[in-house]
């Protein structure tokens, strides 16, 4: 029977965990509320009990690789400790993978959610046939990771693929890093959610006035349903989500030229409202893109992407996530895998 590990999704509002075995077949995910307002020791004693209860029903299907889990925030890859994490507040500095170690008494490997992702889809998603692919994370913020020979690129410190803290407009929106205009602040949820409602304040767009005013939880979700019913406030706000993400895709193909770029989190999948605004951008701002793009009416612009293969060392791809919201999940429980390989 294959072997098995234990993946972790460690998020500020849901803590998922799930058993793949090593041809990537999900065995069973079982999905918890963090509830990270009862502190550190609570999530990890509750996360631990799950990883254990998992692992024991799973026993019989082969041995246990390890743990992998995906944490947001920046992580000290050498000491496994949490540097910073906005998600889970209270964290920072702490130690979490030698915490969660002596509870289990086993390995663990702790990572970047977004790095996990970009992992579980080079392992079994969109960029399952090239060996080389970034991934762009759009949710609450943007965040990003990169494969290099199907290995998570880290950088120096742990901290590369920060690709939400590219400038897209450097007199722009200030950004909690301390920057302006970041990506992050004109692609993500939070700042879908944002411009609709300076748009509101403007007098200027009815339609999303009356959604907000009408849905006291008024989300990115709710913009998007406008735009798709043709509100031209509503469509005018994913063309800047576009036009911002297509600029900072432009840098990504340029600077690393590799054969595959995917796109996920929660905000991809309104993809249909500013993909053609990034394929625009693309190959207006690449001239790698545009010598290397797919034949028109494949990969390039209207959503037709999400199925495409690789085209070859010669294509550049830009295309959708595959695994949804797994992906991170699915990462998590490759890292055991591929460790000491």
């Amino acid at each position: 029977m294959p072997n098995f590990s234990i993946g972790v999704d460690l998020g500020g509002t849901n803590l998922r965990i799930a058993a793949v075995d090593e041809h990537g077949h999900l065995l069973e995910k079982i999905t918890l509320g963090t509830r990270v307002a009862l502190g550190k020791d609570h999530v990890i004693d509750r996360m631990c009990e799950a990883v254990r209860g998992l692992s024991g029903k799973h026993e019989s299907a082969g041995s246990l690789h390890g743990i992998g889990i995906g944490v947001p925030g920046i992580i000290d890859m050498k000491t496994g400790m949490l540097r910073e994490s906005p998600n889970l507040p209270g964290w920072a500095g702490v130690p979490v993978r030698a915490e969660i170690e002596h509870r289990l008494g086993t390995r663990v490997i702790l990572e970047n959610d977004a790095n996990a992702a970009a992992l579980g889809e080079s392992w079994l998603g969109a960029a399952r046939d090239a060996d080389d692919m970034a991934m762009l994370t759009l949710g609450t913020g943007v965040g990003g990771g990169l494969v290099l020979g199907r290995r998570i690129w880290h950088g120096m410190t742990g901290m590369a693929g920060e690709f939400g803290h590219i400038t897209v407009d450097p007199e722009g929106v200030p950004c909690p890093c301390g920057n302006r205009g970041c990506l992050e602040r004109y692609a993500s949820a939070t700042a879908i959610v944002r411009m609709a409602r300076e748009s509101i304040a403007s007098g200027a767009a009815p339609g999303l006035s009356r959604a907000a005013s009408s849905d006291p939880e008024f989300s990115a979700k709710a913009v998007y349903n406008l735009a798709i019913q043709g509100d031209e406030e509503a469509k005018k706000i994913f063309r800047r989500v576009g036009h911002a993400l297509g600029m900072a895709l432009a840098d990504l193909v340029n600077a690393l030229n590799l054969p595959m770029y995917v796109v996920g989190g929660g905000v991809s999948s309104a993809w249909e409202a500013f993909a053609p605004v990034v394929f625009e951008e693309l190959r207006r701002r690449s001239m790698v893109y545009a010598a290397t793009a797919p034949p028109s009416g494949t990969a390039d612009g209207q959503g037709a992407s999400a199925q495409v293969e690789p085209g070859g060392p010669t294509t550049t791809i830009v295309t959708l996530a595959l695994l949804g919201s797994d992906a991170g999940l699915y990462g998590a429980a490759r890292l055991p895998m591929m460790s000491g390989t």
